[in-house]
């Protein structure tokens, strides 16, 4: 059994990994919208993963005999003002996923909510991995400055990023 709190909040988490894969879908639209096809990958990627984490929460309610609550998804922004700009916006997003993981991990603690809280420990680490794979692409975007050829020699790595399956 899981309290009630604790509940509503993972709902509320649910609901907020739902909105970040369609945030990175929206992102991914605009790489293939640019002809940057590895960008896109990347996204088309992230989009899996953020709905892997949602279904992950979604499986743990049920496991704890709690109620989804389908949440409404707000539309995710769709127009970006250049590459940097959308892993911008990305790392700003991944940050926010992290500090509501940390609420929930702080939340559960107070609870006693001993199960939430092992169960959230792969969420924590999972944002360690998370921003970290976003500020080496940053990194190196602004590395690249306008240089179009570092930039497809990038696009071409990022093409070969496949889904994770945990």
């Amino acid at each position: 059994m899981i309290n009630k709190k604790m509940a509503s909040l993972l709902n509320e988490q649910f609901g907020k990994e739902l909105y970040a894969s369609n945030l990175y879908l929206s992102i991914s639209s605009y790489f293939e919208n640019q002809s940057l096809e590895g960008f896109a990958n990347f996204f088309i990627v992230q989009s899996d993963e953020e709905h892997g984490h949602a279904m992950r929460i979604f499986d743990y309610l049920h496991d704890v005999d709690a109620k989804i609550e389908m949440p409404a998804i707000a539309k995710p922004p769709d127009k970006f003002k250049s590459t940097v700009h959308a892993f911008e916006e990305t790392l700003k997003q991944e940050k926010q996923n992290s500090k509501d993981i940390y609420t929930l991990v702080k939340q559960s603690l107070k609870d006693n909510e001993f199960a939430t809280h092992t169960f959230l420990q792969w969420f924590v680490s999972e944002q360690v991995e998370e921003e970290a794979s976003i500020k080496r692409i940053l990194e190196q975007l602004n590395m690249i400055g306008n240089n179009k050829s570092a930039l497809f020699l990038l696009d071409k790595d990022l093409s070969n990023r496949k889904a994770t399956t945990e």
